[in-house]
């Protein structure tokens, strides 16, 4: 059996240039939602919390909501973006993605970053990436913490695969 990756078996000793997540696509930090601040109508919200518990992959529609006013203070969700946990009590959790692909702009809050992406890639195809032992492997190098897990190179666009 080969013990090679599935990535390194599907670009099959292609020449790919690696580049930083910062590189491909805009890295836009959460600020300031918590589940006190949801209503039962309004504009349409991503807390970070949820995409542990209530989200798959990806979603049309949000759980939560907020109030117009409130949402103007939010960090933006577009469709095709992807909100990244920052922030969990385990290494497995922290890092987590969600696929917003909803008509109606969302909005998210802190201990979430927004992946807004490039030209050169999709939402989808990154969220997917998420679910690898690559991404798993460089998640390991970059999160700090014991009991509360923070992943702040996502934030920053650091995160990319070694050579």
């Amino acid at each position: 059996m080969s013990k090679l990756s599935f990535l390194e078996k599907l670009l099959d000793d292609a020449e790919v240039e690696w580049k930083a997540l910062g590189k491909v696509g805009e890295l836009v930090r959460g600020n300031g939602l918590q589940k006190k601040d949801f209503t039962e109508t309004g504009v349409p919200a991503i807390h970070y919390g949820q995409i542990y518990t209530y989200y798959g992959f990806s979603t049309t529609k949000t759980k939560s909501f907020v109030s117009p006013e409130l949402a103007k203070q939010l960090r933006k969700v577009d469709k095709g973006d992807v909100v990244i946990t920052n922030t969990s009590e385990n290494l497995e959790d922290v890092g987590k993605a969600l696929v917003y692909l909803g008509e109606h702009q969302a909005v998210t809050g802190g201990h979430a970053t927004v992946f807004k992406p490039g030209s050169c890639i999709l939402g989808k195809y990154f969220a997917y990436f998420t679910q690898t032992n690559e991404f798993a492997n460089e998640k390991r190098k970059y999160a700090k913490g014991a009991k509360v897990i923070c992943f702040a190179s996502v934030e920053t666009g650091e995160l990319s695969r070694q050579s």
